[in-house]
């Protein structure tokens, strides 16, 4: 409403409202048409830096859609600047995930990973795919990925949100070091225990696995289940205000849906620190047994 004062809550609400992942991507392209250039996106990260500074976070990692500005015809570089400019105002420490979306194909996702390598001393940390993991299988974006790893780019990748546990190792075939929800790893008991000998942790969205379909009702959602097999676990907000979420919310829902203690939620939060792209790159090692309550 900021953006567009002439929206009604009632029409944000509506536009909001999504019963499956395709649904969800129909509205965030409705979202950004509202992001059209360097200040809009500096209000949207203003806004979110408040939020989270409002929540006593102290280290955040956003992620900034690189691949759908470049998409769109905007300026990169000087959203890039704008967005960096309000992290420079924030107590909220800040570093930046630049992500690329799955279905726009490797030559797109080259051009957000050399833009991210240009730029990783002014706190890039990261790249990233996205989008619809069901449309670009990973396979396709080895080279992507090895430039960005060459680059000095710590990696990630969106896998097992919506597909199964073969999208997942496909994206740690990339070098993914850290997994966008992979809850679909949940049906692989070898996927389980390498992403626990590795220390490869998944990053659950909770209230994002439910509004997308992800996962049809709390009771399905494998969170419990992935803890208890010793994944290590992260939680996160994904889109917080397209899912009217917060991270404070997110751990509320990990005690009161699925039972973990102060104890256990210390841990995952403590995960939020050991797994962080501020560290340097963790050594893979097939000896490592790690809990997600570990630390």
């Amino acid at each position: 409403m900021e953006l567009d004062p002439s929206l009604t809550p009632e029409e944000i609400a509506a536009r909001y409202r999504f019963a499956n992942f395709t649904e969800f991507i129909e509205s965030y392209k409705w979202v950004t048409n509202y992001l059209a250039g360097p200040a809009e996106f500096a209000l949207a990260a203003r806004r979110l830096l408040e939020r989270l500074a409002g929540e006593n976070v102290s280290y955040a990692e956003i992620t900034l859609s690189a691949g759908v500005v470049l998409f769109r015809g905007r300026d990169l570089a000087a959203i890039w600047e704008a967005v960096r400019e309000e992290a420079r105002r924030s107590p909220v420490r800040t570093l930046w995930l630049f992500d690329a979306v799955r279905q726009f194909g490797p030559e797109a996702a080259m051009r957000v990973a050399e833009f991210a390598a240009a730029r990783i001393d002014e706190g890039i940390a990261a790249f990233g795919i996205g989008g619809d993991e069901r449309l670009a299988p990973a396979e396709r974006f080895h080279d992507v990925f090895r430039f960005a790893r060459q680059s000095g780019l710590r990696v990630t990748a969106h896998a097992g949100e919506t597909s199964g546990p073969e999208s997942v190792w496909a994206a740690l075939k990339l070098g993914a070091e850290r997994i966008g929800h992979g809850i679909g790893s949940i049906h692989d008991p070898v996927l389980l225990r390498y992403l626990r000998e590795r220390e490869i942790p998944l990053e659950i969205c909770l209230t994002s696995n439910l509004a997308t379909g992800a996962v049809a009702s709390w009771d399905e959602h494998p969170i419990r289940r992935l803890y208890d097999a010793g994944v290590p676990i992260i939680l996160g907000s994904d889109d917080p205000a397209m899912f009217q979420t917060t991270l404070t919310r997110e751990f509320e829902l990990a005690a009161s849906r699925f039972g973990f203690s102060e104890e256990e939620l210390r841990g995952i939060a403590a995960n939020g620190f050991r797994y962080a792209f501020d560290h340097p790159r963790r050594l893979i090692s097939g000896s490592a047994n790690t809990s997600g309550s570990a630390e």
